[in-house]
């Protein structure tokens, strides 16, 4: 028997009991906090998951495995012209859904395979913070000042560092250069064409989905507005058309999801139930098609959203505890995080930065913690 083990669960036992021991349930505040962990819960499931996540998994599933990684790889070499290449690692991230755990492998693998160390650093950088899972996400909730600012400050921020990490690592960087043999571009699967008009018709899908309701009822964007739910489905059925052509998808298959889409939407008068009951039809036509591509798109598609839902619904449950929502305190008293991190001053930034070095979040967990500190 190894006594460290059951000493380790012992203590795992006792810190749980005294927890559920200590409970403060007549607490006002603690049942409060319960509340608006719920609440928020709530709040990203139905405004958040269905429109918003759910196509960006299906985005990263396809990144995942329609593009060749060595046709990327070349843009990244230590022989690549340096603007292309800082270019391509900065803004790469923001198709992908990862997180910083996620990244990690992904900078390792992209170095080892002959990445330059800036731009992989750059990449490791700009990775989590502008996929574009999270800049929706953040723009939707935070306001399109915010998403604009958060993917432009990841962006420079990680040429900077990137920049830094060649500086400081130049010598080495020679030699790796000088030693580095000739990259595989890779086969395509499909022509470059075909992959553009394919990641543009799911990113449209995922933008005008989610587009939100300007506060003027009038211009361009009140326009887009109007119209979102057409624009989406002419994209979908653009969508019909590639799965049918170039994953080779039987058309009845999309004429049953088209039909029911329609069925769905005419009798609930809700464009997200309908939304959602295309998505449903979509994956089981996808889980079992003949095509392997098809499969193997959905089925990476589910790893993405097996690994971050779970992490992002704790986050938000811990979130909602801790700091409420907009209007509404959780357990932390909100004069306490104004007295933090209130204003704009340099301690109140050190502070913050300090915090957050010593915190971790999944992806797109830390939006709710944001909403939550600054209101």
């Amino acid at each position: 028997m190894n006594w460290k083990d059951e000493y380790k669960k012992l203590i795992v036992i006792v810190v749980i009991f005294i927890a559920a021991f200590s409970l403060p349930l007549t607490s006002l505040r603690f049942a409060n906090a319960i509340f608006e962990s719920l609440n928020l819960l709530k709040d990203y499931a139905r405004q958040h998951v269905l429109l918003c996540l759910v196509p960006a998994f299906f985005i990263a599933g396809a990144i995942s495995v329609f593009l060749s990684q060595g046709a990327v790889m070349k843009y990244l070499g230590p022989r690549a012209n340096k603007i292309v290449a800082y270019s391509v690692a900065s803004v790469s991230g923001s198709i992908l859904a990862v997180c910083s755990c996620t990244v990690l492998p992904l900078f390792a693998g992209i170095y080892r395979m002959g990445a330059g160390l800036g731009p992989a650093a750059a990449f490791l950088y700009s990775g989590p913070a502008i996929n574009i899972l999270a800049i929706i996400l953040t723009a939707k909730i935070l306001g399109m000042e915010i998403g604009i600012a958060r993917a432009v400050g990841a962006v420079a921020f990680s040429i900077i560092i990137g920049l830094l990490m060649h500086f400081i690592y130049r010598k080495d960087e020679l030699v790796k250069a000088e030693n580095a043999a000739a990259f595989e571009t890779g086969d395509q699967q499909r022509p470059l064409g075909h992959n553009m008009i394919f990641f543009a018709t799911l990113v449209a899908i995922l933008v005008f989905a989610n587009w939100a309701k300007p506060a003027e009822q009038s211009g361009l964007w009140y326009g887009i507005y109007s119209i979102k739910w057409v624009l989406t489905s002419v994209f979908a059925v653009i969508l019909g058309v590639i799965v049918t052509r170039w994953f080779k998808m039987k058309i009845w298959k999309i004429i049953i999801t088209a039909t029911a889409v329609a069925g769905v939407g005419l009798v609930t008068k809700s464009a997200i139930i309908a939304f959602s009951a295309g998505v449903v039809l979509l994956s089981f036509f996808m889980s079992t098609a003949k095509s392997q591509q098809a499969r193997e798109w959905f089925w990476s598609s589910w790893g993405f959203a097996k690994l971050i839902l779970p992490l992002l619904f704790m986050g938000v449950l811990v979130a909602g505890f801790l700091l409420g929502r907009p209007g509404n305190e959780g357990i932390i008293p909100s004069q306490w995080i104004a007295k933090a991190v209130g204003g704009n001053s340099i301690r109140a930034n050190f502070f913050a930065s300090i915090a957050g070095a010593f915190m971790y979040f999944a992806t797109l967990t830390e939006v709710p913690i944001l909403q939550g500190l600054i209101w």
